[in-house]
């Protein structure tokens, strides 16, 4: 069972999914489900110079003198994310023993140096750190690629027919292999109303796995996506030499549809308004995806 986000986060994704549209053209939901985002006040921040002006392993002498002050304001006033009752800040320079806090400063350096304000980096450091931000995504019996035991669990809910989507295969793949043995991908649909086909092709793709095909007949979706009718899902089958009847079967059942269906749900229940979503270790990863193999690294360095 999911644990649903409260509704304080609404505020952090209000932020995330500007970004991320921005970033990536996301595909939405929007237009399916009326979804809207309200912006939310942000607590007010402080006007007391921060008492703490560098950090042990933090470098920050590139950044300029006003992206430092943000910064510098934000660490400050932000709590320990291993729930001390000190600042970011203070854990750092004090060489406190919870080891989050010298990777969650280095994160925070990372997006100042990007561009990020305040607000921004508060709303990314709550999405990374936060308790409430966090969601248990079942992914028993979901296709996975790579180590089955890898500390690391990125969770994608992707729609076939989502150009985004297409555009983020070989950039996951690429994370997957670049951190070999350490990082797993889990691959869940969540196929949009308006594609006529997305929703078809997950149960296409999920009938090829069960006969030990699921990523190559993923691939050849993404590939040919600009081309897909009814007569291509069986056309895949036959190039990837699948069983035809066997999978003209299993793309019918009742337990495929119930397995796409149940995806989606999932991905609801988490608070994915549109493609591709990307969960890394139960937080939606709200960067772009050229940026993911370091954030990945530090997922590991924490």
């Amino acid at each position: 069972m999911i644990a649903r986000v409260p509704p304080t986060h609404s505020v952090f994704r209000a932020i995330a999914l500007i970004s991320l549209a921005m970033m990536l053209g996301a595909c939405s939901r929007g237009s399916d489900e009326g979804e809207t985002v309200e912006r939310q006040a942000v607590p007010a921040k402080s006007s007391e110079r921060p008492a703490i002006e560098s950090l042990p392993g933090v470098e920050l002498d590139a950044l300029p003198a006003g992206t430092r002050e943000i910064y510098l304001r934000t660490v400050h006033d932000l709590l320990s994310p291993c729930n001390e009752p000190i600042s970011l800040a203070r854990c750092v320079s004090d060489g406190s023993s919870c080891r989050l806090c010298p990777a969650a400063a280095r994160y925070l350096a990372r997006m100042a140096a990007k561009g990020f304000g305040e607000d921004e980096l508060r709303a990314l450091y709550l999405n990374r750190y936060g308790e409430e931000t966090k969601v248990e995504l079942p992914v028993e019996g979901a296709p996975i690629k790579g180590a089955l035991m890898a500390p690391v669990t990125i969770v994608e809910f992707s729609d076939f027919q989502c150009p985004s989507c297409r555009h983020a295969a070989p950039l996951l793949d690429q994370a997957v292999r670049a951190l070999d043995g350490k990082v797993r991908l889990v691959f869940k649909n969540f196929p949009l109303s308006h594609h006529p086909f997305s929703e078809k092709a997950a149960r296409a793709a999920l009938a090829a796995e069960r006969q030990g095909k699921f990523w190559e007949y993923h691939d050849l979706i993404f590939e040919n996506q600009h081309r897909l009718d009814d007569l291509a899902f069986e056309a895949f089958a036959r190039q990837l030499k699948l069983d035809l009847d066997r999978f003209k079967a299993d793309f019918e059942s009742s337990e495929i549809r119930e397995r796409v269906s149940r995806d989606r749900s999932d991905g609801i229940a988490a608070g994915v308004g549109g493609t591709p979503a990307v969960f890394v270790n139960g937080r939606e990863y709200l960067g772009s995806l050229d940026d993911l193999i370091r954030y990945l690294e530090e997922e590991l360095d924490a």
